[in-house]
């Protein structure tokens, strides 16, 4: 992100705009729509003839030469049609502070104009780094078919109580809590219904508002742990109910797999606490991480455990729910994409496939000795699609214990590395291979998927291509 979006009071005094022509006329327009006071330098002589009465009258023409102009007041300078008086004019702005925008020209502006969506209190600024106005048209044509015509209304509707509910409710955490039941439930509803007068009453008829927002008998906040799945890796693959859950959270414990990009999904000011540990290195420990859980609900806190993939699968999500249930915490869970799904999708493997794979196995091999300790002789059936997770370090103590137990060599092996993200990988072979797959993909997290489906992935069926290329090649030579 090089631009950094900020709303400017225009309150505070005068744009001044320099410029002539249809690009000054279009500037001028969004300025005086916006309530600025507009002082404009016309280079060509241009005038106000086709500004309706309200737009006109917060117009100021000024004559001169913009460059020795009087900038007392000025709150920013716009450059549309200017000419080569534009990079002077920003080498001025520049030298005093001010904030400048040169239309179409990155290199003399320090800000540049958003597409707008305005719902009067409400406003959406969408900017592309001034790489691509199209782009941002395009997505102020769709938030604009999304969002509730009356969404400024309801923004005005809670800026009128909202000295009044902060006088009843001082305690921030429970006050936002209020204004999320009131925005979320039918006060919110009947606001943008266009149905303000039944609100205003709805409000009025709130007898405790603590209580309304779900204060316990201290008085505080009701602290909760929800355990979210944060899928494989691609931030587009969490569930909406994963989002609302990181944009409500207090505080959010997560695991060292999961995507920089999903946190930056969370409410800004949620605190964020790495919990997380990779092979062979240090972590505090489960049993740590239940009671930073715990201590956060018993303190009136939203948390969020946000875990790789899904909870409940190899997540240890069921031993952080019996730690909170011990403890008398209210917790709820919301699943994610497993890795294994993520990668079968990715790469299309068909985990199931109609009279080759009749059964899938998930199992978890994160150290040799867990493989070591897996009964293999279950395993062995050729219509079983077996899925390994953590498999990277124990690859050969896996491919070793299917085969004492009597699995071909010959069966399809995939080693799926960093599924759905960019820099995913796959390689594969056979179950004789599978320590040599694991060094192609450099480094997890990883799945292996074993089983007679492999055959049927897009890297199998592009290995394919390339060896009859080859065959080809060899032939015409």
């Amino acid at each position: 992100m090089r631009f950094l979006p900020v709303f400017l009071d225009l309150q505070r005094g005068v744009v001044m705009l320099v410029g002539s022509g249809d690009l000054a006329r279009a500037k001028l327009r969004v300025l005086a729509a916006a309530g600025a006071r507009v002082r404009w330098y016309a280079t060509d002589g241009d005038h106000v003839a086709g500004l309706d009465e309200g737009e006109a009258s917060r117009v100021e023409l000024a004559s001169g030469d913009p460059l020795m102009a009087e900038l007392n007041g000025v709150i920013a300078v716009v450059c549309a049609g200017a000419g080569d008086v534009a990079p002077l004019m920003s080498a001025r702005a520049r030298t005093l502070g001010l904030p400048i925008n040169v239309m179409d020209d990155l290199d003399h502006s320090s800000f540049i104009f958003p597409a707008i969506v305005d719902r009067g209190d409400v406003v959406v600024a969408i900017g592309t780094g001034g790489t691509s106005p199209v782009v941002a048209r395009r997505l102020r044509e769709r938030i604009e078919a999304v969002l509730p015509a009356r969404i400024g209304e309801l923004a005005g509707f809670i800026g009128r109580w909202r000295k009044a509910i902060h006088d009843l409710i001082p305690e921030f955490a429970l006050r936002r809590r209020f204004w999320e039941r009131v925005v979320d439930g039918p006060i919110g509803a009947l606001v943008l219904a266009g149905r303000g007068d039944d609100a205003e009453r709805a409000l009025k008829g709130i007898r405790d508002a603590s209580a309304f927002a779900g204060s316990l008998p201290s008085g505080g906040a009701e602290g909760m742990v929800t355990l979210v799945g944060a899928g494989p890796g691609d931030p587009d693959l969490l569930t909406v109910k994963a989002l609302r859950a990181l944009q409500d959270a207090d505080v959010i414990f997560y695991d060292e797999l999961v995507n920089p990009e999903i946190l930056d999904r969370a409410r800004r000011d949620a605190a964020r606490v790495p919990v997380g540990r990779r092979v062979g290195k240090p972590g505090i420990g489960q049993d740590a991480i239940n009671q930073l859980l715990i201590e956060a609900a018993r303190a009136g806190r939203r948390a969020v455990r946000l875990k790789g993939g899904d909870p409940l699968i190899f997540g240890r999500g069921g031993e952080e729910i019996e730690a909170l249930r011990q403890a008398n915490v209210a917790y709820s869970v919301i699943p994610g994409i497993t890795a294994g799904l993520g990668a079968a999708a990715q790469f299309e493997v068909p985990l199931t496939f109609r009279r080759e794979a009749l059964r899938v196995t998930f199992l978890t091999a994160h150290k040799v000795r867990d493989a070591e300790a897996v009964d293999w002789s279950t395993l062995t059936d050729i219509e079983m699609t077996i899925v390994v997770y953590m498999g990277l370090t124990a690859a050969a103590s896996v491919r070793a214990g299917l085969l004492a137990a009597g699995r071909s060599p010959q069966t399809p092996v995939g080693v799926f590395a960093r599924a759905t993200r960019e820099d995913s990988a796959a390689a594969i072979g056979t179950l004789d291979e599978l320590p040599d797959l694991v060094e192609k993909v450099a480094g997890g997290p990883a799945v292996l998927i074993i089983g007679d489906v492999v055959v049927h992935s897009a890297p199998a069926r592009q290995q394919q291509l390339n060896q009859l290329a080859s065959y080809f090649q060899v032939a015409a030579e």
